[in-house]
């Protein structure tokens, strides 16, 4: 009787580890989000393509730049643009240095293994066949991913 109740409140205590665990899920390691909503500030990485992001001088506009920058206003938050190339912009978000990058990513990326891409926010034909562009976000900062895909999903409904 002692072992089963011995088992028992070992049950009971990895039970509650466990759910007290889940009362953060998901959760951004290194903050990303509450430091957004804290500083007012969404660091983006802008790689001019595909016509869904323009770059002229110091101005970043398109569908991409302005689905980031409502996202970042939702969060009342302001974009801080950083203009590149891919290699370089997904570089500076394994470095921390970006919360977001758009750039017409497609969901075939080869980046993936570096970055954590969205669901897809939006298609177009390419040589002849669909294809589906995603934003990109810091590998692990799952807090950051499920609050921008909550917010495309609810501005497509």
């Amino acid at each position: 009787m002692k072992l089963l109740t011995r088992r028992f409140a070992a049950l009971c205590v990895a039970a509650a580890v466990l759910l007290t665990g889940c009362a953060t899920i998901p959760a951004d390691p290194d903050g990303t989000l509450d430091r957004v909503r804290a500083d007012g500030v969404l660091r983006a990485g802008a790689s001019p393509g595909g016509g869904l992001v323009r770059v002229d001088g110091d101005r970043v506009t398109g569908p991409e730049a302005d689905l980031v920058a409502d996202f970042a206003a939702s969060l009342g938050a302001e974009v801080l643009w950083r203009v590149g190339g891919e290699e370089e912009l997904v570089a500076a978000m394994e470095r921390g240095e970006l919360d977001v990058l758009a750039g017409g990513l497609t969901a075939k990326s080869p980046w993936a293994d570096k970055v954590a891409l969205t669901r897809p926010h939006a298609t177009s034909e390419f040589d002849g066949g669909k294809v589906e562009h995603v934003l990109a976000v810091p590998l692990g900062e799952n807090a950051l991913l499920f609050a921008l895909e909550s917010w495309v999903d609810g501005r497509a409904a």
